[in-house]
């Protein structure tokens, strides 16, 4: 298990609907849709030297996640920022810092299935845990996947919703390989994410990723892609298998939680790695960060 328990945050304080709450006290109600049906949509955010990284890429994203289901009275991006702020502030947390924003739809008036049952309006969570990047200077090992990844007629992946349980069934193939991620195909068999990154790969000097038909389009993926654009980097969408990635001259994962991650096996094949456009491309990353250019400070 990569993460770990971190004994700073034995104390923390998580905002729960405009409060403030000990970790151990900080609860929500039986009737609240995120224990009636995984009915939430929510974000993960990093803070790097008193700056919150891409913050406004991730509220217009979990706005959109909301408006796609139909939540009502959501609150505004103003009203969820100063609750960030107000959070991070109460708990001296000004850097190495990871927080999950989650969206209910809300309490409802009784057990139940239908929306309409939620007539109090969205409930607004903010845990801020002291968090270093899970992958950093790891080398990744995965598996593929029994599960495919959600199809938009299924559940479009570009809602970016609590209900995770095929990524968490196919966390549990890789735990049960004893690897870290699992990668998740389409239903067309093409590689389409892990279970909870999105992937990339070099082969002669280009990077490719998959199209974002059936994976979410990560912040982080996105900010990589603009990196290689701005540097005169190649870079390419396209449907990708599993047999370009197995002869992939390097394989890499993108994701908030783990920056940018070195895949160095699939499925026991190792990846006979070649040049150094990772590393460069991770230089570039880490300059964009301390540049504070996508930054909002407090």
């Amino acid at each position: 298990m990569i993460q770990k328990y971190d004994k700073r945050n034995d104390n923390i304080k998580v905002w729960i609907d405009n409060k403030l709450y000990h970790r151990n006290e900080a609860k929500i109600s039986v009737f609240d849709s995120l224990v009636q049906g995984g009915d939430g949509v929510w974000e993960g955010i990093r803070v790097y030297d008193r700056h919150i990284f891409c913050l406004d890429k991730h509220l217009n994203r979990l706005q959109e996640s909301a408006r796609s289901m139909d939540f009502k009275n959501v609150p505004n991006n103003k009203y969820i920022k100063d609750a960030i702020i107000c959070t991070l502030k109460e708990n001296s947390m000004y850097d190495d810092v990871h927080i999950r924003v989650t969206l209910s739809r809300g309490v409802k008036i009784t057990s139940g299935m239908n929306p309409e049952l939620n007539q109090m309006g969205c409930s607004l969570i903010i845990l801020a845990e002291w968090k270093p990047p899970i992958y950093k200077s790891l080398e990744l090992k995965l598996i593929t996947s029994n599960i495919r990844r959600n199809s938009p007629l299924c559940l479009d992946s570009k809602i970016h919703h609590n209900n995770l349980i095929n990524n968490i069934l196919a966390k549990i193939e890789a735990n049960n390989a004893n690897v870290d991620d699992a990668i998740m195909l389409d239903f067309d068999g093409f590689v389409s994410e892990t279970n909870s990154t999105n992937i990339f790969m070099i082969k002669n000097s280009i990077i490719y990723t998959p199209f974002a038909k059936y994976c979410l389009p990560g912040i982080t993926r996105g900010l990589v892609m603009d990196i290689c654009k701005l540097n005169n980097i190649s870079i390419v969408e396209k449907d990708l298998s599993l047999t370009e990635f197995y002869n992939a001259d390097q394989v890499f994962t993108t994701g908030t939680m783990g920056e940018l991650a070195n895949v160095v096996e699939i499925d026991k094949r190792k990846i006979n790695i070649r040049g150094n456009l990772l590393n460069d491309i991770r230089i570039l990353f880490s300059e964009l960060i301390l540049s504070k250019e996508f930054s909002f400070p407090f």
